[in-house]
């Protein structure tokens, strides 16, 4: 069963910078600026216990709460100088909507930041995850020109230390019981690659 097929063209009024027509590709995958026009596929994707396990966001109580999560995620998007891009993954072959991926830089001056992802289960075990991380980490260091991309996930989860780590991530620390996950407090790794550290080769 497919996961909510959906073809997008990118509409942007005058108060709609350029960034909205970002656009990085994959082998298989499609990353593009998220829109209000998404918010049945992303609310279908925060509603699934698997992706909801090792999270820290809840599943919602409603659509409407989605909404009310991903609305500032949309008006940064459009923003001229967006301080938190979240992008929605597409699959090339048939349109589907596959998750999610962030990347939140920090100030300028340090010239670092944050990344975040959420593959519908469908997508699991397929390297789909460690492919979008190398063609961010590329984004962040060739076009954002970072020095530092950080990401951090809870010990007891395998799948993401795993693409992190295959993406070329390096483990720097863990942070003691500071996720507050429905199976109760958890520590969290924390990883990071600089542009100097040797990256997974990608397909752009």
């Amino acid at each position: 069963m497919r996961y909510l097929q959906l073809k997008k063209t990118v509409k942007c009024g005058n108060s709609a910078s350029l960034n909205m027509n970002i656009e990085l590709s994959t082998e298989r995958t499609r990353l593009r600026l998220i829109e209000s026009s998404d918010l049945d596929s992303i609310h279908i994707l925060h509603s699934l216990p698997e992706t909801d396990k090792y999270n820290t966001l809840g599943i919602p109580d409603s659509i409407e709460e989605t909404k009310s999560v991903i609305e500032p995620w949309v008006i940064e998007n459009e923003s001229s100088s967006p301080r938190n891009y979240t992008f929605a993954i597409e699959n090339t072959t048939n349109d589907d909507f596959i998750g999610l991926f962030g990347l939140k830089p920090g100030k300028a001056k340090f010239k670092r930041a944050e990344v975040w992802y959420k593959i519908h289960p469908e997508y699991w075990n397929k390297g789909i995850a460690t492919e979008v991380l190398g063609r961010i980490i590329d984004y962040g260091f060739n076009e954002l020109k970072l020095h530092r991309i950080e990401a951090g996930c809870a010990v007891e989860n395998i799948g993401s230390i795993k693409v992190l780590e295959k993406a070329g991530m390096v483990r720097e620390g863990r942070r003691r019981q500071i996720l507050p996950l429905k199976s109760g407090w958890s520590d969290n790794f924390e990883y990071a690659i600089l542009e100097t550290d040797k990256r997974k080769p990608n397909t752009t």
